[in-house]
């Protein structure tokens, strides 16, 4: 499949995904709040935001993430409720080379939507979209070996453990180990959901 005119189109404007339980869009400055009190809480993955976390930092990541999406070189999605269309949670891809192909992903959900299915449903959103409108072939992930929940997410989703990274994170003074995940175009299977525009 040709998926040059796809590309064009997530480059240009990155388009809402809706689901069951969650609805996945770009991030905005009226997400500036809620985005900082998810930040800030101790096991947050930052996305490349520096200690403090404050709103002109989270004010910078925002404008960051549009500037990034429009080079093509990573897209960054906002896990929001569908009922209320609270924030939840940011799900963030990033090419590890220039054709998209090969490419990483990073998620963070607050603590009291874990458990819930929100991450399960956002990450095969996001997975089919990456696969099927960008032309990512391999998508990896890094998760810290004492983050059981994240690396059981990892397993219903599909991907394969290839290794593990040794004292590969930094957070603060200590260094952690992480779990290498992939998960090829092939392997997504019944993880596969419609991420096509729907008209009503």
């Amino acid at each position: 499949m040709d998926s040059s005119p796809a590309v064009l189109d997530w480059k240009a404007e990155l388009p809402a995904i809706p689901g069951r339980l969650v609805a996945l869009r770009e991030l905005t400055l009226q997400d500036l709040g809620p985005l900082v009190d998810l930040f800030s809480i101790g096991d947050a993955t930052r996305f490349g935001l520096d200690d403090p976390v404050t709103e002109s930092s989270v004010r910078d990541l925002i404008e960051r993430v549009g500037q990034n999406r429009a080079a093509g070189v990573s897209f960054t999605y906002a896990i929001t409720t569908v009922s209320a269309r609270a924030l939840i949670g940011v799900i963030q891809v990033r090419q590890l080379e220039p054709s998209f192909e090969t490419s990483e992903w990073e998620c963070m959900i607050a603590p009291s939507s874990r458990g819930s299915g929100a991450f399960l449903e956002a990450a095969r959103l996001v997975g089919t979209f990456a696969f099927e409108r960008v032309g990512t072939h391999r998508l990896e992930a890094r998760v810290v070996v004492q983050n059981g929940r994240a690396n059981g997410a990892m397993r219903k989703l599909g991907a394969v453990q290839e290794g593990i990274l040794r004292r590969s994170l930094r957070r603060g003074h200590e260094h952690f180990d992480q779990v290498l995940w992939a998960i090829l175009k092939e392997d997504w299977g019944d993880r596969w959901v419609s991420t096509a525009p729907r008209v009503h």
